[in-house]
């Protein structure tokens, strides 16, 4: 199966976004390890995370909508963001992925989901902060949170992407604010004892 998906991505994206593609198989299945998580559903989530990555604006949208996503008014202005949705159905369709929680992994590797699993936190962290990105202190830092703490991570690799898209006048998905906003919740919880203000 892996070869097969090889195959495939050979034929469908530029070989720096299957070596970006790669890195992110590899560090899901670190972090997978690092959580007591299963390493060949990581692997297999974060071989396919990118499946839709280079379909056309209308080919999502198209998709998408022919399977009943809903979409936001931020999708429609960015459809590159629908490619983790259309990334999942592509799976599913073309390579017979009938595991919900790998497809729930890639559907949500974009943007999270408030309540997503730890394997879906797995594979938005990889994607992310794999090697690739660089070595800015904010990755370095994110890096080593995400070794201790999976929900924190998230929460900051949350903030860290906002930060981003403010910092050039990008849309904001409102799943992006409730994904850190979910993960920031559960952080506070594990740290009863933090100030309130």
């Amino acid at each position: 199966m892996r070869d097969r998906v090889i195959r495939w991505l050979r034929r469908h994206v530029p070989i720096s976004r299957l070596q970006h593609i790669l890195r992110v198989e590899q560090f899901s299945v670190e972090l997978a390890q690092r959580y007591h998580l299963d390493p060949e559903q990581a692997a297999q989530a974060g071989l396919m995370h990118d499946l839709a990555k280079f379909f056309k604006p209308q080919r999502l949208l198209q998709v998408a909508q022919a399977e009943g996503v809903v979409l936001d008014p931020v999708d429609v202005a960015n459809p590159h963001l629908l490619h983790a949705a259309v990334g999942a159905i592509v799976a599913r369709d073309e390579f017979g992925i009938q595991d919900e929680a790998v497809l729930d992994a890639i559907r949500n590797h974009t943007l999270g989901c408030p309540g997503m699993s730890a394997l879906s936190c797995v594979v938005f962290l990889a994607d992310s902060l794999e090697p690739g990105r660089g070595d800015t202190p904010e990755l370095v830092a994110l890096r080593q949170s995400s070794q201790q703490d999976l929900y924190r991570a998230v929460w900051l690799t949350c903030d860290e992407s906002l930060r981003y898209l403010i910092a050039r006048a990008q849309q904001i998905h409102p799943r992006m604010v409730l994904t850190r906003n979910w993960a920031l919740g559960l952080t506070h919880k594990k740290t009863p004892t933090s100030r309130s203000h």
